[in-house]
């Protein structure tokens, strides 16, 4: 029997399994996404084996896991970003109810008013009735480009100040006090401006009372905006919220002298100085870039002179690596400023003093010397304003 040939063609169309299908090679190059998730689940793999969260004190491998997951929590993108895979709820603090306050504040009906009729409780005094206005719920609603463009501006700054520490982030409470116009808050971890939001005089009806209350506009950092009811905000920020606090104006400026231009009246304010431990204690030995950044208004040997019985220097002589003096600068707010700067870096450890008092020392760090002495040449130019310290990468970064 004769057999036909067979062409290229013929043998392709006849291949049912698919086996000579040409099959394209899958990158190993990860998204940034996927590296921030998988840093991420090695902290939920730690959770799971040990049922607890990363502690500092226990080791070094748990305190860069400690130290990640408070970088984490201190960012809002990351955090927004990680909430689909924050299974042990790490990253967003749940609303706690801490005062009487807390739960009159959330009395929408009015159940826990006042009622000086002494009325009866089955004459259903709050049994809703039918409303003057209709209740909706706002959606947000996108924006423009060109009308959001304004906003992005300012919600980018406040991030990086934020970041800077020259903002923090506080606990929403008391919503009349704590929620006004012109502030801005965080919600889910997405960045808020409440751009017109005042009760002081506005009042809206509610069945047979009348509360203050009113239509707020609310800008979002995605890009979105929403009329929300004033009380409605104030209910969700109670829920998953942070009020972020006002910038401390000009702080930067007064800690910033051009030390090239001394005049007569200038006045020395002390020196700043970068230490080195000598303990022999394996949990800090272990640790080649720990310094410590400090403040002194006196020689800083003459300060270090009795280190190894001080638990602020863990208890340890310590080697003077460098010294920068100091002119017309605001002493407190400069050391505030460079601990913000690396708190990310910050050594979590307690020591206790010869009189078995702990003592968690704040102004140790591990950073690279180098970018220490990089920092502190940025603060003199005041040009910090406009970098953060990565602590992921150990380098300096401008801002975006």
């Amino acid at each position: 029997m004769s057999k036909d040939k067979l062409s290229i063609e013929d043998i392709f169309e006849d291949d049912d399994l698919g086996i000579l299908k040409e099959t394209s090679k899958q990158s190993n190059v990860k998204s940034t996404d996927q590296r921030l998730i998988e840093s991420f689940e090695e902290i939920n793999a730690f959770v799971d084996e040990k049922e607890r969260e990363p502690e500092q004190g226990n080791g070094i491998s748990e305190m860069r896991l400690y130290l990640r997951l408070k970088g984490f929590r201190e960012n809002d993108k990351k955090k927004f970003a990680l909430k689909d895979v924050d299974r042990h709820n790490l990253l967003f603090e749940p609303k706690k109810v801490e005062s009487v306050a807390d739960i009159l504040e959330d009395d929408d009906f009015g159940l826990l008013a006042d009622d000086e009729e002494g009325t009866s409780i089955f004459d259903f005094k709050h049994t809703p009735k039918d409303k003057k206005e209709t209740d909706f719920v706002a959606q947000r609603k996108a924006m423009s480009d060109a009308v959001f463009e304004k906003y992005d501006k300012q919600f980018k700054k406040v991030h990086q100040e934020i970041k800077l520490g020259l903002r923090s982030l506080k606990s929403f409470k008391n919503a009349e006090k704590n929620l006004k116009e012109g502030k801005y808050y965080i919600l889910d971890g997405v960045l808020l401006f409440l751009e017109v939001g005042d009760i002081s005089e506005a009042v809206r009806e509610l069945g047979d009372r009348v509360r203050k209350d009113v239509r707020t506009r609310t800008v979002f950092d995605n890009g979105t905006y929403s009329n929300m009811l004033y009380r409605s905000l104030a209910k969700q920020l109670y829920n998953n919220g942070k009020v972020v606090t006002d910038l401390e104006k000009d702080s930067e400026k007064e800690l910033f002298t051009n030390v090239e231009q001394l005049e007569e009246d200038d006045k020395e304010s002390g020196w700043i100085y970068v230490l080195k431990s000598k303990s022999t204690h394996p949990e800090i030995s272990k640790l080649n870039n720990l310094y410590k950044i400090g403040f002194s208004t006196v020689p800083v040997q003459k300060r270090v002179i009795n280190a190894r019985n001080e638990a602020t220097y863990l208890n340890a002589e310590v080697e003077v690596v460098a010294t920068f003096k100091c002119v017309n600068v605001n002493t407190q707010k400069f050391e505030n400023l460079i601990h913000r700067f690396f708190s990310q870096a910050q050594l979590q450890i307690d020591i206790y003093d010869k009189n078995k008092n702990r003592i968690t020392p704040r102004e140790w760090f591990v950073v690279p010397y180098p970018i220490i002495e990089r920092a502190i040449g940025l603060f003199n130019t005041g040009e910090i304003i406009n970098y953060h310290y990565d602590f992921q990468n150990e380098k300096i970064t401008k801002n975006d």
